[in-house]
């Protein structure tokens, strides 16, 4: 009787186990880079007292600040006002072969009535062009919905330096108009910047 009891509470011990849920896998750890565009004497674009150098360093600032995902480690091209050049952000890229990057800029144009966001990737490299163009739909959709700037439905193929030298999936992104005054109404604004900063990490936090 004594074997059957040690035998049947075995049995119900490894049963029970059977049930116990199995532990949660670690969420992947995501890199990206954040390219701010231009810096030091480049200045990109301008409009008056407002540069895109300027603009473009404040929203990467808040990428950085509003990120809480510890599954999400940022890297960036620039955290000063210094001049980058464009070889030495493609080299910090590929060294550090992220996920992803994202290259942040502010367009300008003689015309004050363009205006809205426009999406750049490389379209020459089979290896990362449909994980880019997968991407830039979403920055596309997102930051339409959730921001004041408005979006494009054609992403666009360019020979930008960054986007032809990185090996790795990457995005360009002209943030808006500084010509235009709506786009520069919402560029200049903390709190819409906010918003782009805030929707940029939730479409990163997609990438898992």
């Amino acid at each position: 009787m004594k074997l059957y009891s040690k035998i049947g509470i075995l049995f119900l011990a490894c049963a029970s186990l059977a049930f116990i849920s199995p532990a949660l896998k670690p969420s992947k750890t995501i890199h990206v880079v954040i390219d701010a565009g231009h810096g030091g004497h480049d200045f990109g674009a301008k409009n008056n007292a407002v540069l895109e150098k300027e603009i473009v360093s404040q929203i990467a600032s808040k990428i950085k600040a509003l990120n809480t995902n510890q599954a999400i480690v940022l890297h960036f091209t620039r955290t000063a006002d210094e001049f980058v050049a464009l070889h030495s952000r493609a080299a910090l890229i590929n060294n550090i072969q992220p996920d992803l990057f994202i290259s942040l800029h502010v367009n300008a144009n003689a015309t004050a009535k363009k205006s809205g966001l426009e999406f750049f990737i490389n379209e020459q490299n089979p290896t990362t062009v449909e994980r880019s163009k997968e991407i830039a739909t979403q920055l596309n959709a997102r930051l339409t919905q959730q921001t004041a700037l408005k979006g494009n439905t054609i992403i666009k193929n360019a020979p930008f330096m960054i986007l032809k030298k990185a090996t790795v999936p990457g995005v360009l992104i002209e943030l808006g108009y500084l010509s235009n005054e709506n786009d520069k109404r919402t560029l200049t604004n903390e709190t819409e910047q906010t918003k782009i900063a805030n929707t940029i990490l939730d479409v990163v936090s997609t990438l898992n």
